[in-house]
């Protein structure tokens, strides 16, 4: 769960900066939205596995951007948590009705918010929750940042790990380039599209030396011409 991305929309400068502390204190990929307009157009390119929308944001509030999410294939399943101030049983019950899948009243402490976090990504993101990620003869251990083949260890840089649990988080879905360097890199953060090649030219020999010469195994990392990278063998 450690690389887990969130994503928070509010627009209280305050609020959104202890918000990420905290949530970046318990190890999760924090990216930060100033309104509800914002957070939609940063989803599509981010992809976060959970958002954290306040209720009361200008441009678009965190119930439209919530029902907005609910009515698109590509965003009906990501998992989302509505701050408000508003503790009525029947804001409680729109928020919930509109699709929000945990409501939290304002005021509450950071370590509720984390803890709500946690259970609700166990529950919508099983895969980031485990303390093992396996595709093939590939295993990752996210709580200790190892990653075996075959049951061999293989060492990786930061960047290099970063990358291959970004593509472990869908098999066989391709990433572009530009989208890996937002996740790894950070959200405007300029830095060339061959970088990428460069990082994953060394996770493919890291990956492949792991097998020895007598145990030549397929190569796991498919690169899709003019599309990016994906994990998985070419059929």
């Amino acid at each position: 769960m450690m690389n887990a991305k969130i994503l928070i929309a509010d627009d209280e400068p305050n609020q959104l900066e202890l918000l990420s502390f905290n949530l970046r204190q318990a190890g999760f990929t924090v990216f930060e939205a100033a309104d509800g307009r914002q957070a939609v157009n940063m989803v599509e390119d981010l992809q976060p596995d959970l958002i954290i929308l306040d209720w009361m944001m200008p441009h678009m509030s965190g119930i439209e951007v919530c029902r907005l999410f609910r009515s698109r294939t590509e965003t009906k399943g990501l998992p989302v948590i509505i701050l408000s101030a508003r503790g009525e049983e029947g804001d409680r019950t729109l928020g919930l009705d509109t699709g929000a899948d945990d409501y939290i009243i304002k005021p509450f402490s950071p370590r509720e918010l984390v803890s709500r976090v946690k259970a609700l990504l166990r529950r919508a993101r099983p895969a980031l929750a485990s303390d093992m990620m396996e595709f093939e003869d590939l295993q990752i251990f996210p709580s200790r940042m190892e990653v075996r083949r075959a049951g061999k260890a293989v060492p990786l840089g930061p960047k290099e790990y970063q990358l291959l649990l970004t593509l472990f988080e869908r098999p066989g879905q391709v990433f572009s380039r530009p989208l890996l360097l937002d996740r790894v890199w950070g959200h405007g953060v300029f830095v060339e599209e061959r970088t990428v090649d460069v990082h994953f030219s060394r996770l493919r020999k890291a990956i492949n030396g792991a097998a020895s010469d007598n145990d030549k195994r397929p190569n796991l990392i498919r690169t899709v011409r003019g599309g990016g990278y994906a994990l998985g063998t070419i059929s």
